[in-house]
């Protein structure tokens, strides 16, 4: 084998590694879901505290965006993964064995921040792994994927607990992340070393800096719109309309396929006609499909079948921004590629979690005020594209 065949086997060995890593992290919350509403018989409790248990997930992921952030340019990045693979597959098999809710509450607050290293510092390695044009088809690639977890992890999830009660979902999480930590300390010195940055980095000199700003945010802002879609549109569908969960999910299918394909056509496109007119094309898709199911919701539509046209230009504008998008957010940290990945991923949960809340007061009003909040959202994203 020659030495290019190897390092080529090398860069997809380690792309592999942050990729499976990135998908543990994001089935923490999938995989669970299907048991939260056996917790309170089990473990004891109620309904609305069995609730807890993927808030207190979510928060701690949020801290660990920014714990592993901070450390990423003390602390050498490859070392910080296999430690968090560790530190996770150890909290994996402490929230299976916990004796009650409140203690598995606490213990998934630190699973949640113990995962995080892998989304962190993944688009710092890819970066340094592969050239631009193959760093932007890579993070739609790992993209793709993670786009699939919400529709198969709760399916597992549920067979799992179907057969072998709550606790299987966190001895798989453990097992399989314990693996994944094993090979990332076997396989450490082939990830790429993070060089020191020449000058202090901070979260608050990123938020400063208006390219990044307008990367960053705008990215957050298509993404957090779509989910806050995604996250009210059930409510809208079955309780509102009267319609059934079976066209929210074919729905969701139709987009997350459309997304696939127009994520990995993204560097294609890039390269053609650049960075720049695909994230402002991508964004405009979005805000487009937003405003249409706004639209679509004054007048009075309740067609579920409408709205799979509609919210296809979202998914597509995601699939085709995204990618370079966050590439070029990562870029326009300059250097601070942990900092700017984390700030990112809390800007996008922030988004989504904001857009939630505003539209539940109102859910029962259906499309309009659902479709008002993601419209707004996705507009708001349009105009932070025309910062320079």
């Amino acid at each position: 084998m020659s030495s290019e065949t190897r390092m080529h086997s090398g860069v997809w060995f380690s792309l592999a590694l942050l990729a499976a890593g990135n998908v543990l992290g994001i089935a923490g919350i999938d995989l669970v879901l299907p048991a939260i509403p056996s917790l309170p018989q089990t473990l004891g409790g109620t309904a609305a505290t069995a609730q807890l248990v993927l808030a207190s997930f979510v928060a701690g992921t949020a801290g660990g965006l920014l714990l592993f952030g901070n450390l990423g340019h003390r602390v050498d990045q490859r070392w910080l993964l296999a430690i968090s693979l560790t530190l996770y597959a150890l909290m994996s098999f402490a929230c299976a064995v916990a004796p009650n809710i409140g203690t598995l509450i606490a213990l998934r607050f630190l699973q949640g921040a113990s995962g995080s290293a892998a989304v962190v510092f993944g688009p710092g390695f890819i970066r340094r792994l592969l050239p631009p044009d193959k760093a932007v088809r890579m993070i739609g690639l790992i993209g793709s994927i993670e786009s699939l977890v919400p529709a198969f992890a709760p399916v597992i999830g549920a067979f799992l607990l179907v057969r072998w009660g709550w606790a299987a979902s966190f001895h798989l999480s453990a097992a399989l992340t314990a693996l994944l930590a094993l090979a990332s300390f076997v396989w450490l010195k082939h990830l790429p070393q993070v060089p020191p940055m020449t000058s202090p980095g901070s979260y608050q000199k990123l938020l400063r800096d208006p390219t990044y700003l307008r990367y960053a945010l705008s990215q957050a802002f298509v993404l957090g719109g779509l989910l806050t879609f995604v996250f009210g549109a059930p409510s809208v569908i079955v309780h509102s309309w009267g319609g059934v969960l079976s066209d929210f999910i074919r729905m969701q299918m139709i987009a997350v396929f459309s997304y696939i394909v127009a994520a990995n056509s993204a560097q294609k496109a890039v390269a053609r006609w650049g960075s720049e007119t695909m994230i402002h094309l991508g964004t405009w898709l979005a805000a487009f499909s937003g405003v249409a199911l706004f639209i679509y919701g004054l007048i009075g539509g309740r067609n579920p079948m409408i709205l799979i046209p509609l919210f296809l230009p979202m998914n597509v504008g995601l699939g085709l921004r995204g990618p370079p998008g966050f590439f070029q957010a990562i870029v326009a940290a300059k250097g601070d590629d942990a900092r700017g990945s984390a700030l990112v991923i809390l800007a996008i949960m922030g988004t989504s979690a904001l857009g939630t809340a505003l539209v539940a007061p109102f859910i029962e009003q259906g499309l309009p005020a659902l479709g008002a909040v993601t419209a707004g959202i996705l507009l708001a994203a349009v105009g932070i594209l025309r910062w320079k």
